[in-house]
């Protein structure tokens, strides 16, 4: 009888079997992505999937402030729904995003059962510090998000500490306001919502 033990795997090597469990880049269908249980964000474009930077404490403070302000004024006012990453929002057949914030009005709100959003009216991402984050929501997600007709994006750039608003004009987003540390940020859509942008950095600090 041979009693020879089989190899352990080399300290560092991939599971390959594993790997194997899951389609390449380029061959995940909707269905396979949305079956993924995982608390990690990962969006999803065309067959691939793209795994989003882990958040660091500053920028979920920041979410965690802009969330409970919009949300006051939400429900004070019963305009609908607010939510937070991770969700899965539809952008188009094929195209996933998951916003750190989602607004649906009322109108929208009976969407909420289900594994995704179809679309939402409001998004707002806070920009992580890297260069490939930055293009993404500075640039990519501005015209994605256009070309999904949702109504209105912030950006919230604690680099620059500067809050950047836009809205849909079109096809395309117009600056509604660029707003820096000594201003209050407002929103075409929500009337009457106002935020100090420099109580949102703060609330990192």
């Amino acid at each position: 009888m041979d009693t020879t033990k089989a190899k352990p795997p080399k300290q560092g090597e991939p599971i390959w079997e594993l790997a194997h469990l899951f389609p390449y880049q380029g061959a995940w269908s909707e269905e396979e992505y949305l079956e993924l249980e995982t608390n990690h964000l990962i969006e999803y474009e065309n067959g691939s999937l793209e795994m989003l930077s882990m958040p660091t404490i500053q920028h979920q403070l920041i979410v965690a402030f802009l969330y409970n302000a919009l949300l006051s004024f939400i429900q004070s006012k019963q305009l609908g729904t607010l939510l937070f990453a991770p969700l899965r929002v539809k952008l188009w057949e094929g195209k996933f995003r998951e916003p750190d914030l989602v607004f649906l009005s009322s109108e929208k709100s009976e969407q909420l059962e289900g594994r995704y959003l179809d679309g939402a009216d409001m998004v707002i991402e806070v920009v992580s510090g890297s260069a490939e984050d930055r293009h993404r929501d500075l640039v990519t997600k501005r015209q994605e998000y256009a070309q999904a007709g949702i109504g209105e994006y912030w950006i919230v750039d604690p680099t620059e500490e500067k809050v950047t608003v836009l809205s849909l004009v079109g096809e395309n987003y117009d600056i509604y306001g660029e707003f820096t540390s000594d201003s209050i940020a407002t929103s075409p859509m929500l009337i009457g919502f106002s935020i100090s942008v420099r109580d949102i950095f703060e609330a990192a600090r």
